[in-house]
């Protein structure tokens, strides 16, 4: 079976690095992808795919019965679609031709891998025992694409599901598995400092909300050091401040925004309380006021140790061990795949696209990111070899 899928995907290569050109040349941003959906429609309906379209807004999930030895499980495979707001810089034939929009992140290779793994199932679905469901995302650059899928019935019935993402340090024909925790859970924050005016002359007369401010950022990070779990990593960063009239008018008030983002859930569970104390402390020892508003986000990829070890034993089978790499360590980056996880379990590899004969790699979301496109092929094999031999075992149930 390895042998027949690998010769079904090797032949099939050229047309696959067609579709991912195609989608390179041609991306859309999240909630935008109309073209791309209607353009993985086709390919999925010509492939003889059942297809809905318009699934969480613009997305599409193509649906393969087997027809061997009837399994009553149903496995999703996911992938994205959509890009980002980047110039690309690279040197391309088939260079972005939409001004300020890019594949910068892989989702091209993702959408392309998707296709090519249900065309490949498609031509030994005699084989196949049971059910696979192919997800074609939208949004998730904006960590929205996932619920508006699920919201839709996506993950109805779905026993496990299998997904991927592109990964610049890891050379092309390899990939990674990771037991546990793949990403970090990324939150919103906002604080709000509300303080009094005054002459900058006569700083002790008013509240300075941009020093109490400058306060709260700096506690809010010297407290991560000292209260948080060193073994359980937060990461806090504010990336926009807000505030102030005129140089010589002390701020009455100032708007903080950022991320918070950590793998373990406990912890995650416990940081809203955490900030508002911190913040509420600073500012009453100095006379302020605040305001809170803690947004959560999407929660932390945690891969099922069964189906990330399934992968790993295709993967090996397929390629060698040399070419499989069990990962140390989670990525503080978030991935909307884990709201999936809220419905089945599923796992999440690495799909390495560096060029080996290259010095750099430029990583993702970098306007000059490149990817290895052999590692399409390797993509296709990993995921339908996995989703067979799902089937042969009675994991993720």
């Amino acid at each position: 079976m390895l042998t027949r899928i690998k010769d079904l995907a090797t032949t099939l290569a050229p047309r696959l690095i067609e579709i991912r050109r195609h989608i390179h040349s041609h991306p859309e941003l999240s909630g935008q992808e109309y073209q791309t959906a209607a353009f993985v429609a086709g390919v999925l309906s010509s492939s003889g795919l059942h297809v809905l379209e318009g699934v969480g807004k613009t997305g599409v999930i193509g649906e393969l019965q087997g027809t061997s030895n009837k399994d009553e499980r149903l496995l999703a495979i996911r992938t994205d679609m959509d890009a980002l707001p980047i110039q690309e810089r690279t040197r391309l034939d088939f260079i972005s031709r939409a001004e300020g929009i890019m594949h910068a992140c892989g989702h091209d290779v993702h959408t392309t891998v998707g296709l090519g793994t249900a065309m490949v199932l498609s031509q030994m679905a005699e084989e196949l025992p049971g059910r696979v469901r192919f997800l074609f995302q939208p949004a998730e650059e904006i960590a929205q694409g996932a619920c508006w899928m699920v919201k839709d019935g996506a993950m109805e019935d779905v026993s496990a599901i299998l997904g991927l993402h592109v990964f610049p340090s890891i050379p092309g024909g390899s990939i990674g598995v990771r037991y546990g925790a793949l990403t970090a859970a990324a939150d919103d924050l906002e604080i709000i400092i509300i303080g009094e005016s005054g002459h900058g002359a006569r700083p002790h007369e008013a509240v300075d909300a941009i020093w109490i401010a400058a306060q709260v950022i700096t506690t809010l990070q010297q407290a991560i050091s000292r209260t948080q779990n060193p073994l359980r990593p937060v990461v806090l960063s504010i990336g926009q401040i807000n505030g102030g009239r005129a140089p010589n008018v002390i701020a009455d008030q100032v708007r903080l925004l950022g991320t918070v983002r950590s793998l373990h859930p406990e912890t995650r569970a416990n940081l809203p309380n955490w900030i508002e104390k911190i913040v509420a402390n600073v500012c009453n020892s100095y006379g302020a006021k605040y305001q809170v508003h803690y947004r959560r986000g999407v929660p932390s990829v945690q891969n099922d140790y069964e189906l990330t070890q399934l992968l790993q034993v295709a993967a090996e089978e397929a390629w060698g061990s040399d070419r499989v790499q069990v990962l140390p360590e989670p990525s503080l980056g978030a991935e909307d795949f884990s709201v999936y996880l809220e419905h089945a379990p599923g796992s999440m590899f690495r799909l390495g696209v560096g060029f080996k004969d290259k010095v750099t790699n430029h990583p993702l979301h970098h306007p000059q990111f490149e990817v290895d496109e052999s590692a399409i092929v390797t993509g296709v094999v990993t995921l339908a070899y996995t989703a067979y031999r799902f089937f042969l075992k009675k994991v993720g149930v």
